[in-house]
């Protein structure tokens, strides 16, 4: 298909290739086991690839949707021969990122917002959700570099008071990016700290604030009720926040990454999704099963620990780099 042949920045593709290397290689192994011997696709080879999918944390469900499409083609086609199932998998697995619109951007943007009533300007809010150690923290920090460089006023808003390490951390990002950070004591109510960020985000005509949220999953009736809470209060100072709610997944957990997603979507509404620690991992086919299975879009994914190596994701460019 003709979108392949786009140019792709090379410095980024690059550091996507490295960061997929693990995975890449870990599937074409499988691949190559699967159709050994075999010049067709025919029944054992979809079986064999059914398998391949599955073990690459695909998912189940998005595993059989492939496999359908590619049945498709083979009764289409009437021979499909095993040279040929790489660049079909290529096809039909952008095809499938097309219907959740992830990674169609070619930059996350942030829209231009009408001024408020008192005619301040209104910044663009961003909630950041994730259980802890998933690298929430890294990439609200890669955010802020990331906008900050593109010339947009940044503030940022610690609410996630139930660790000490959680404020700190987020305070070296702050420092390190140079933008200012709302904080309060370890074990204030989540809600007041959001209301000051985004206070202080107006007050100083902020275009962009994003606020760290709490990552305890053990109970969700009390992560439901904490983020709504979170949303209500900072709805008092602009009235249609939070803009997007973006959950942060861990890639290197696999499976583990399906479940905190079903977690999260059922505790509150989520817009977007970012995908950490594909770098470290041959777990990188969890992208694509997640990006099916929730129909949200994937916007960022991490390939590295370098501040650039968080990148807004393009599937053209994801599937190019695990297809390669």
């Amino acid at each position: 298909m003709s979108f392949f042949k786009k140019i792709f920045s090379s410095e980024k593709k690059e550091t996507l290739d490295k960061g997929l290397e693990k995975s890449k290689t870990s599937f074409f192994s499988k691949l190559n086991k699967a159709v050994a011997g075999k010049s067709k696709v025919d029944d054992d080879v979809l079986d064999n690839l059914e398998e391949v999918l599955v073990t690459s944390d695909v998912g189940v469900n998005t595993t059989l949707k492939v496999i359908e499409r590619i049945e498709e083609r083979v009764a289409r086609d009437k021979y499909l021969g095993t040279s040929e199932l790489n660049q079909i998998l290529r096809e039909e697995i952008a095809a499938l990122l097309s219907e959740t619109n992830s990674g169609e951007d070619t930059d996350y943007t942030i829209p231009g917002l009408p001024a408020q009533d008192n005619g301040k300007k209104t910044p663009y809010v961003l909630m950041v959700v994730g259980v802890n150690g998933v690298g929430k923290t890294t990439t609200i920090g890669k955010l802020a570099y990331q906008f900050k460089k593109k010339g947009l006023k940044v503030v940022l808003g610690a609410a996630d008071t139930f660790r000490a390490a959680a404020i700190d951390q987020l305070q070296v990002w702050a420092d390190r990016v140079e933008v200012p950070m709302i904080k309060q004591a370890m074990g204030s109510d989540p809600a007041s700290v959001a209301f000051d960020a985004l206070q202080s985000g107006v007050n100083q005509d902020a275009d962009v604030i994003i606020i760290d949220t709490a990552g305890r999953l053990h109970n969700k009736v009390n992560l439901m009720n904490e983020l709504s809470k979170v949303k209500r209060v900072m709805q008092k100072v602009v009235g249609d926040a939070p803009h997007d709610v973006l959950l942060v997944l861990d890639g290197s957990t696999g499976q583990n990454a399906f479940e905190q997603a079903k977690q999260f979507t059922a505790a509150t509404e989520v817009t977007s999704l970012a995908v950490t620690k594909l770098d470290g991992t041959a777990k990188g086919g969890v992208v694509i099963g997640i990006s099916d299975q929730f129909k949200i879009p994937v916007k960022y994914i991490g390939v590295g620990e370098g501040i650039e190596d968080l990148q807004v994701f393009n599937k053209y460019e994801f599937v190019d780099s695990f297809f390669k």
